[in-house]
């Protein structure tokens, strides 16, 4: 393939407009952290799930939209995102295997423990899609 032909791929891919699916994703993972800060900062006394059950479910559903975004590119490098997500999850998926074993460890318990563990799954597939977009939107898609 020629240099030029190359470099009008390369363009034609950067210049595409794609739904906003990285910011969705980052407001995710955003929502999920402000209700990890807001119950760490009750910490040690017994923290109101109320604001962070709403901040988690927040997470969630833009976490579902980023995802039905994503679904729903034509054409996209498939392929490209399932290697690059997945590989993301597995590593985030350890990280919060380890995080949750410190809570359970810490004796965390109950409703609190339901809340914390929501947020690691919500935030985990939250950054492994966002990988994954990331690097697919940028690789050819290949004939449509």
């Amino acid at each position: 393939m020629s240099a030029g032909l190359q470099q009008d791929r390369a363009g034609s891919v950067a210049e595409r407009r794609l739904p906003p699916v990285a910011e969705l994703l980052m407001a995710s993972m955003a929502c999920v952290i402000a209700g990890g800060i807001y119950t760490a900062a009750h910490l040690p006394q017994r923290a109101p799930l109320g604001p962070a059950v709403g901040l988690i479910a927040a997470g969630a559903v833009l976490l579902v939209a980023g995802a039905v975004l994503v679904g729903s590119l034509r054409p996209f490098a498939w392929q490209r995102f399932f290697q690059v997500a997945g590989w993301a999850a597995v590593a985030y998926g350890v990280i919060a295997a380890l995080l949750e074993f410190i809570f359970v460890y810490d004796d965390t318990r109950g409703s609190l423990l339901v809340v914390l563990t929501l947020s690691l799954i919500v935030f985990t597939l939250a950054i492994a899609l966002l990988f994954g977009f990331s690097v697919a939107r940028y690789e050819d898609p290949g004939p449509a």
